[in-house]
């Protein structure tokens, strides 16, 4: 391979990146600031049912990502990765736009909350064609020896989408604004920011290259149907799902429930949680290359069979001895512990299920029966945690998550390892 491209191999998965971490920032700033705008739209004597009110809407924003899946994977499929990824940013853009210009319940009633709630259905139509059309573009700019390294950096981008949303509320919380002046409009801010960036991404991905095994299969295709060719792989859909109801809810635990855990369970101040959600992800962020390139050299099937085993064994003890913790340092520990078992599914899951398709089919393949998953178990954790709270029974939310993943480890445990058996050329 000639140093042109090589450099424009890298290039390539640069601005995929870069894109995918632009895109989960302005969805995860949502979460991130919604101890802070929750009141806004939904006003509560109770701040546990304003923080269920605005879960649910974070909830309802994934249920649209199956549609974004189809809609996304198909055009991806059909016209190309590249200017699926290019519409993707696009979306992702206006929505975070809205919701920074939104008026608050006290200034147009319900119509503040239905409007919020339009932004992150839109936002969700763009994340659900982000996945599989990203992880279909990476992995096949990838070389074939190391897939497994250059696919997890869609989720080194992804951590740090998280980590740039969860450092501008550091930021906005220590040195910039008060807790007032969060609440009033403060919370405004990481939204346009969000839908600037989104702007650079744009212009990113538009110049990027497409990819060699799209092009092949559009030079051999003189007639494509992507709806009827994935329905002629009926055990890999069930697979994708498989291995993503466990690995996806784990995920979602930790990360973007953990920091309301972390306050409304464990106790700690806001500012605690926050540090800890920042340290802890990025050393999470850290993790996925060194997953990724050991399974590069072991396979995909033991880094899947190490999470499954031991996010079955160890998330009911994790979760219990956090709730049993008021020192930060140690629920710092132990989130990260945590996150360490989980990076044997998040650093894989996306080269996983693109080795399990066709070039003709893999960014639909990909992303339709992963957002349908991630939208049933993913996007409600958060909401079905604090339910469960409320309800007054919180560790059946533990043993919840603890069941998906021994479901997706009975997967691993029968599957083939798709680094050896895939559908690459």
């Amino acid at each position: 391979m000639s140093d042109t491209d090589v450099r424009q191999r890298l290039l390539s998965i640069f601005g995929g990146s870069v894109g995918n971490l632009i895109e989960w920032y302005d969805f995860y700033i949502y979460s991130a600031f919604s101890l802070y705008f929750a009141k806004a739209f939904f006003p509560s004597d109770n701040p546990l049912v304003e923080q269920l009110n605005s879960a649910g809407v974070f909830a309802l924003g994934f249920l649209v990502r199956p549609i974004g899946g189809w809609v996304m994977g198909l055009y991806a499929d059909l016209r190309g990765r590249r200017s699926a990824l290019s519409l993707s940013v696009f979306l992702m853009c206006l929505g975070s736009f809205v919701i920074a210009v939104c008026p608050t319940y006290a200034q147009v009633g319900v119509l503040a909350p239905a409007v919020l709630l339009m932004a992150r259905l839109l936002q969700g139509l763009s994340l659900g064609g982000e996945y599989g059309t990203s992880a279909t573009y990476l992995s096949e700019v990838a070389t074939s020896k190391h897939r497994g390294f250059y696919s997890s950096f869609q989720y080194v981008t992804l951590i740090m989408g998280q980590l740039l949303a969860t450092v501008t509320l550091l930021v906005l919380q220590r040195l910039v604004l008060t807790h007032a002046q969060l609440e009033a409009w403060g919370w405004r801010i990481p939204f346009l920011a969000g839908a600037a960036l989104a702007v650079v991404g744009f212009y990113l991905r538009r110049n990027m290259v497409e990819t060699e095994a799209f092009q092949a299969e559009a030079t051999r295709k003189t007639e494509h149907r992507p709806m009827r060719e994935l329905l002629r792989h009926p055990k890999e859909l069930a697979l994708v799902v498989g291995l993503t109801m466990g690995g996806t809810l784990a995920f979602y635990t930790y990360t973007v429930y953990m920091p309301k855990f972390l306050v409304n369970t464990v106790g700690l101040t806001r500012d605690k949680a926050t540090l800890i959600s920042v340290a802890s992800l990025f050393l999470y962020m850290l993790l996925q290359p060194v997953f990724g390139l050991l399974s590069d050299k072991v396979g995909r099937r033991p880094v899947l069979m190490g999470f499954g085993l031991l996010g079955t064994l160890c998330t009911v003890p994790l979760l219990t001895a956090l709730t049993q913790t008021r020192d930060a340092f140690t629920a710092f520990l132990l989130v990260m512990a945590a996150l360490v078992i989980v990076s044997g599914y998040t650093s894989i899951n996306a080269v996983v299920k693109a080795e399990l398709f066709p070039a003709s089919i893999r960014a639909l393949g990909v992303g339709l029966p992963y957002a349908l998953t991630v939208s049933l178990f993913g996007g409600t954790a958060e909401y079905v945690g604090t339910w469960l709270k409320l309800a007054g029974h919180e560790p059946w939310f533990f043993w919840y998550v603890t069941g998906c993943i021994l479901c997706s480890l009975l997967v691993y445990t029968f599957m083939r390892d798709t680094r050896r058996h895939h559908r690459f050329g």
